[in-house]
């Protein structure tokens, strides 16, 4: 199951011609794909742009895509979606696949460099959710450098709906004319923004998947292979790289912004158009509406550059600031070098007064053009700062204010993540057996290598933690551990990991964190789901796969039972057998499951039904102030609060209201043993008489046993 489900939003992508479009750009990018005649689309999750998969996985549920006969497909990995591509190579189809960038583009590359190379037929695309400096979890690499490296033509439109729905139809139309990929790169904030647009009518793919299956095609020109590989560069050079500045030109995709200062300028990636105007208002050098004083030449194509028209619009200009986020400084190398060629002596400003990493938020801008101007137009910066100085003051309140209220949270496991047991038992087992290796995986897991924990030595990519630690397989006292989820070995963990330790004999152990989900990405359901997905096969175990590749030495734990656990961790880590060991922890994530169980709950205890829920707490008069329930678990419905005995100044553990009852702070406490501090407390809704009863029994017991205490007291009292 998704995060949330937008089953009331797809209904907007049967909007017909001339009607409005209200909405986020995610759906305006899909209602984008069903105007321009797509004929499949396939991609893997992960943000920004994870929520596509979910808006097209509801619009298939609901019969959107089989109306226009569009065939969607959750991918195994970015590389199986990238290879979906090879139905544009020799057939008129237009295809769209979508993954996170850059890592996701990483994982496509053999297949995105085949598909460059060969060209295309039909319009062939990949959205790429681009978060540069966006504070996610990959490494701070740029999708331009791909593009440049295999001749894919990039995108970056403006952040705004009109702008990405046109670019989603252009990126087609300059694909099929360049017989070149495309790629749109969509930063976190044009995938979530709100806008309008008018719409089109969808267009149904012609011909169509079905036609071009019972008609085959076959052009040996378009493999990969010699003599045909050789003449693939000279055809990008020659053929698809003019159409393509033809196409963009002709079609006017890059826009140029008049203002009343002549002899400076702005150049920049469309991208970052938004924070740019921004940052000009609050210098007073432009209105809301985006109407500026400075001229600005906006590339919504970034790659490849339209010299003519750079040329154009620096000639009788004393200096231009190009505006690049990220290094190196691609375009602002590029930029210098087209002037120098072209004999145009405008002096060109960027990572000088930019920084040359991070993120160009609106500070960073801010102060960016502000030293542009500084040295170039000193009498455009200006005098009275008290505008600027109002809205920057204004942001800091808003964000101190907001501190006040939202306490800082470090990157962490949920509250009852299965995954917290798993590395529990880890840290018990050090103290038994010392320190040992630890090879983490991309995913939630990867969590462990902060405090409480602190496990995890490397990481090297989705469903690559068991390849990670592979270079260790040597003769020793320890051995050493590798995580993966289960989405990770569905991507890539199934070969490269067991399949790789089976066949080169590795001795270490390998843990496979089966919690029901692809839960990092969004909670989507894979293959071996236990959820029942009328669109997709489930509940084909992981343990059967592992076996099917030859491992011997597999176990299977309820993650929850840190006992067994533990134990099955001790063997594994001592036990004479050879090969790799390998430890299937098996527990339904648990806010998938809040997810899943929530409205059933709510339904039922609307409807008058008797359900219970479970919580657990601490009694603040046996809690000692240990706190090894906290520094073993680290779960979030945990925290301290004052001692209620005035004689004891340790703060006692208090469980808030987010527990989810899973229990295992309590067994934690004591290593499998529930801590005689904690309780559970079984909720009841919409009691039973027999409830109702019980609980009157209970209360006269407790209120007798109270009083009897209370007159033992009393009796020897001073």
């Amino acid at each position: 199951m998704a995060e949330r489900s937008f089953a009331e939003e797809v209904k907007k992508l049967r909007l017909g011609e001339g009607e409005v479009f209200h909405g986020e750009g995610i759906l305006a990018v899909t209602k984008a794909l069903l105007q321009s005649g797509v004929a499949y689309v396939g991609g893997y999750q992960g943000a920004p742009i994870s929520h596509l998969m979910d808006v097209l996985g509801d619009a298939q549920q609901q019969g959107i895509l089989k109306e226009l006969d569009v065939h969607f497909e959750s991918s195994a990995s970015e590389a199986a979606a990238a290879a979906m591509l090879a139905a544009s190579v020799n057939y008129p189809l237009r295809g769209a696949v979508a993954w996170k960038s850059t890592v996701g583009t990483n994982v496509a590359s053999d297949a995105l460099a085949n598909l460059a190379s060969g060209g295309v037929t039909g319009g062939a695309m990949v959205i790429v959710g681009e978060d540069y400096g966006e504070g996610s979890s990959i490494m701070q690499e740029r999708t331009h450098a791909f593009a440049m490296k295999s001749q894919i033509w990039l995108l970056d439109p403006r952040p705004n709906l009109e702008s990405i729905v046109a670019m989603v139809e252009h990126g087609f139309a300059l694909s099929e004319e360049s017989h070149t990929p495309v790629m749109l790169e969509l930063r976190i904030r044009a995938c979530h923004l709100h806008g309008r647009f008018v719409a089109r009518a969808n267009r149904r793919p012609e011909p169509g998947l079905r036609a071009a299956m019972e008609h085959p095609v076959r052009d040996t020109s378009r493999i990969v292979l010699p003599p045909a590989s050789f003449t693939h560069e000279h055809e990008k050079i020659n053929e698809r790289w003019p159409a393509a500045v033809a196409y963009i030109k002709r079609h006017g995709l890059n826009e140029t912004f008049a203002g009343d200062v002549d002899d400076i300028g702005l150049i920049m990636q469309g991208g970052m158009y938004n924070s740019v105007y921004r940052a000009l208002e609050i210098l007073g050098l432009a209105d809301s509406y985006g109407n500026g004083r400075l001229p600005a030449y906006v590339m919504n194509v970034t790659y490849p550059l339209i010299d003519d028209e750079l040329v154009a619009f620096c000639a009788g200009k004393r200096a231009v600031l190009l505006i690049e986020e990220g290094q190196p400084e691609y375009i602002e190398q590029a930029l210098n070098t087209i002037l120098r060629h072209a004999d145009v002596q405008t002096r060109v400003h960027g990572k000088d007064v930019l920084p040359r990493a991070g993120e160009l938020t609106g500070q960073v801008l801010l102060d960016g053009i502000s030293a542009f101007l500084r040295q170039q137009a000193p009498e455009l910066v200006p005098s009275d700062t008290s505008a600027r100085d109002t809205a920057l003051a204004a942001g800091k309140a808003a964000g101190a204010a907001l501190a006040n209220v939202v306490p800082p949270r470090p990157p962490g496991f949920c509250t009852g993540c299965p995954e917290r047991p798993v590395f529990t038992a880890m840290k018990l087992i050090q103290r038994e057996l010392g320190d040992f290796h630890v090879s983490c995986d991309i995913g939630c897991h990867l969590f462990s290598i902060l405090p409480p924990f602190n496990i995890g030595n490397t990481t090297m990519g989705y469903g690559l933690g068991a390849s990670g630690g592979a270079a260790f397989n040597v003769a020793s006292d320890k051995r050493t551990i590798s995580v993966m989820g289960d989405g990770g070995f569905w991507h890539n963990g199934l070969t490269s990991g067991i399949g790789n330790a089976v066949f080169n004999e590795n001795d270490n152990v390998i843990v496979i964190v089966d919690n029901g989900y692809s839960a990092a990405t969004g909670g989507q359901d894979i293959l071996s789901s236990l959820a029942e997905n009328p669109a997709r096969s489930t509940k084909n175990p992981i343990a059967k796969a592992v076996k099917g590749v030859g491992a011997k030495w597999v176990k299977t734990v309820h993650t929850y039972d840190l006992a067994k656990m533990t134990r099955t961790l001790r063997t594994a880590l001592t036990t004479p057998a050879k090969g790799p060991k390998v430890i299937i922890a098996r527990s339904e994530c648990m806010l998938n499951r809040q997810r899943r169980e929530k409205p059933l709950f709510n339904q039922r205890r609307k409807d008058g039904e008797r359900v219970v829920r479970e919580r657990f707490g601490v009694d603040p008069d046996t809690c000692t102030g240990d706190h090894s329930c906290i520094r073993l678990s680290g779960c979030p419905s945990l925290t301290i609060k004052d001692n209620p005995d005035p004689l004891r100044s340790d703060p006692v553990a208090y469980v808030d209201n987010s527990c989810v009852g899973c229990g295992v702070c309590g067994e934690i406490a004591h290593a499998a043993v529930l801590c005689p501090s904690f309780y559970r407390a079984d909720i009841v809704y919409n009691p039973s008489p027999r409830d109702r009863w019980l609980e009157r029994v209970r209360r006269r017991v407790i209120g007798y046993l109270q009083d009897r205490r209370e007159r033992q007291l009393a009796r020897h009292a001073f």
